[in-house]
């Protein structure tokens, strides 16, 4: 079986993918088993299976590809080959339309002041945020991506911040509070109670 597929990225994000020397591409290759031919004039990327279909993850590599095209640092966007973490991107201009205004208001409030939104849904889920262009990307597990969209889809709508703070903050305390339970249910399993 062979694996092709093509895809459009920023211009402005060809050399973050490329990397200082071919580091980034480099890396991709190795790591999923594929070739990527990247046209700098235009965008275009064509990630190409390598490996046998038992070591080489194409379908990462895309999402790779994807990930660093919507703002990601490679750094970030490497954290897709662990196990378990996937990348969702959301279009903004299911909200607004073609309005400019409108978008630059609502990554304005996804943003925050300082960065201060993002980097606050980012540490109450556990998930990688990027507003890029007219998207949000987010990668993380599929609760923390499904607890990230929702507080973006939540801001986007018009919601206020404290509004899906309390929300996120809420989910945390309920998943800390799952863990917990499960940890003492175990213990005392073990020690013969159950």
């Amino acid at each position: 079986m062979s694996f092709e597929e093509s895809l459009k990225i920023p211009l402005d994000r060809v050399g973050v993918l490329i990397g200082k020397g071919g580091k980034v591409k480099k890396m991709i290759e190795e790591e999923c088993k594929v070739s990527l031919q990247i046209d700098s004039k235009s965008g275009d990327v064509t990630v190409k299976m390598t490996g046998s279909i038992e070591e080489a993850n194409p379908f990462k590599a895309v999402e790779i590809v994807n990930a660093i095209g919507r703002g990601f640092s490679p750094e970030r966007a490497f954290r897709l080959l662990e196990d378990g973490q996937t990348l969702l991107i959301i279009d903004l201009r299911e909200y607004v339309g073609k309005s400019r205004n409108s978008l630059i208001r609502i990554k304005g409030r996804i943003i925050g002041f300082k960065g201060k939104a993002r980097r606050v849904i980012e540490e109450l889920t556990g998930a990688y945020i990027s507003v890029y262009g007219h998207t949000v990307a987010i990668i993380g597990d599929v609760e923390q991506v499904r607890l990230a969209e929702e507080a973006v889809r939540l801001l986007a709508s018009g919601s206020s911040h404290k509004t899906v703070y309390s929300m996120l903050q809420r989910e945390r305390t309920k998943k800390k509070l799952e863990r917990l339970k499960l940890w003492e249910d175990t213990s005392l399993e073990e020690k013969g109670y159950i």
